[in-house]
């Protein structure tokens, strides 16, 4: 039985789609929580956003929103919705208000899976195919790796240069899980965009980028503390199966 008055909605980062989430979501659906996992066009910051709010709305109750990387963006924007009561940040970006992807980069010297990103004539950024292990999930098995990179959905260079709105982090509660081996993004940005939203509880993982692949155990338990928090704070009760 699924509970209705809590929705745990998924989003994805670049480079992938809501699959990515593969290890984590039965684990949550066997807790007896209402999943979903978006599919966001990566074309612009406005259009993910618009998308993951799309499936905010067609859920009855609550949401807990969990974004991985790219799609920590996407939830700092969508999370400022009605419905959603909680964040949670996997290797995430959380910008602020007037942040971008390319600002954040800015910060400190880029890291070294940057180099592995070309853009095609359209205006896509893509992972080097025979780079991707290497940069996006270093410890990750090799055919794992190779279907996360032979299958990668390219993004829109406009989404490292769009500008974040006000930030729902402001005003909901929010974990963050570091990734201490990350080549994506420097975890020393990650370490100080989680303590700069305040995250109620804070998690380091010897993990790479993609530690939603690599570690799902300890990501689906971050994921589980903040929706048994939510609900306690919301008063919403919980039906185990």
């Amino acid at each position: 039985m699924e509970n209705k008055d809590l929705t745990i909605i998924l989003v994805h980062g670049a480079w992938g789609d809501g699959s990515h989430w593969q290890h984590v979501i039965p684990a949550l659906s066997k807790e007896g929580y209402k999943v979903r996992s978006v599919q966001n066009p990566l074309t612009s910051l406005a259009d993910d956003i618009n998308k993951t709010r799309d499936l905010i709305d067609a859920q009855e109750g609550k949401v807990l929103l969990a974004g991985h990387s790219y799609g920590g963006a996407v939830i700092t924007g969508a999370g400022n919705h009605d419905k959603v009561a909680g964040l949670v940040y996997i290797a995430a970006f959380a910008p602020d208000e007037g942040d971008s992807l390319g600002s954040i980069f800015a910060r400190r010297e880029q890291p070294s899976g940057g180099a592995s990103i070309y853009p095609d004539n359209k205006g896509f950024l893509w992972i080097k195919y025979d780079e991707f292990h290497q940069s996006f999930c270093q410890d990750l098995g090799e055919d794992e790796a190779l279907v996360m990179s032979l299958s990668q959905k390219p993004i829109h260079g406009t989404c490292f240069g769009d500008m974040s709105g006000v930030p729902a982090w402001k005003t909901k509660p929010s974990w963050y899980q570091v990734s201490d081996q990350d080549h994506m993004i420097p975890p020393e940005t990650e370490q100080e965009m989680a303590d700069r939203i305040n995250a109620k509880k804070i998690i380091h993982l010897n993990a790479n980028h993609a530690s939603l692949a690599s570690h799902p155990q300890e990501v689906i338990e971050l994921i589980l503390e903040a929706a048994t928090n939510v609900e306690q704070t919301l008063h919403i009760p919980h039906e185990f199966v």
